[in-house]
């Protein structure tokens, strides 16, 4: 009974992703939620008390692959800049070969009201990463000051790049991420 409660709500959340990561960002409905996984909004409710808690589990949800892909990405290389590049590359295939999970991330708390503020609640998990990844500086202010704008900025691009803005190779927008993150690991300490 457990094992097809959990898989009735991993149908449900994976539905969720593709509507909150629709491109245009599609609304997400109770109805549409149930339709799109082929369940009945009985089992919605099983799982969701109601389409906010929803829509903040899928975010949630993608929030925790992104960090577990990084963490292991970081965690199964060696140098600096390879951490570096092994961790741009694992979110480069979560959130840009997967566009919907991208979205989901990075522009559903920009427009979803059900996510307001719930970017900020997950950023400190990713600063927390980039931070332990510039041991190379040694001033502790600095140090945390970086692995902010870090955050920031890499957001932004990312953001940039699943939106269009910003057009150019897979490559080339990796190596620019992993250039910012190596560089500023090197310019202090």
């Amino acid at each position: 009974m457990e094992e097809r409660r959990a898989a009735r709500r991993d149908a449900l959340l994976a539905a969720g992703i593709d509507l909150l990561g629709a491109e245009g960002g599609a609304a997400v409905s109770v109805r549409a939620v149930c339709r799109a996984s082929a369940l009945t909004e009985r089992y919605f409710y099983e799982s969701f008390a109601d389409r906010d808690e929803f829509v903040r589990a899928v975010y949630e949800d993608v929030g925790r692959q992104a960090h577990d892909a990084l963490v292991e990405a970081v965690a199964s290389s060696g140098s600096p800049r390879e951490r570096a590049a092994a961790a741009v590359s694992a979110f480069v295939e979560l959130m840009v070969d997967d566009p919907a999970r991208g979205r989901v991330l990075l522009l559903a708390p920009l427009t979803e009201p059900a996510l307001g503020g719930r970017g900020l609640e997950l950023a400190p998990a990713f600063v927390l990463l980039v931070h332990e990844q510039l041991s190379r500086i040694a001033d502790p202010d600095e140090r945390q000051m970086t692995a902010v704008g870090l955050v920031g900025a890499l957001t932004s691009l990312f953001i940039g790049y699943l939106d269009g803005t910003i057009v150019t190779s897979r490559e080339r927008f990796v190596a620019h991420c992993v250039a910012l993150l190596d560089t500023a690991g090197q310019r202090i300490g």
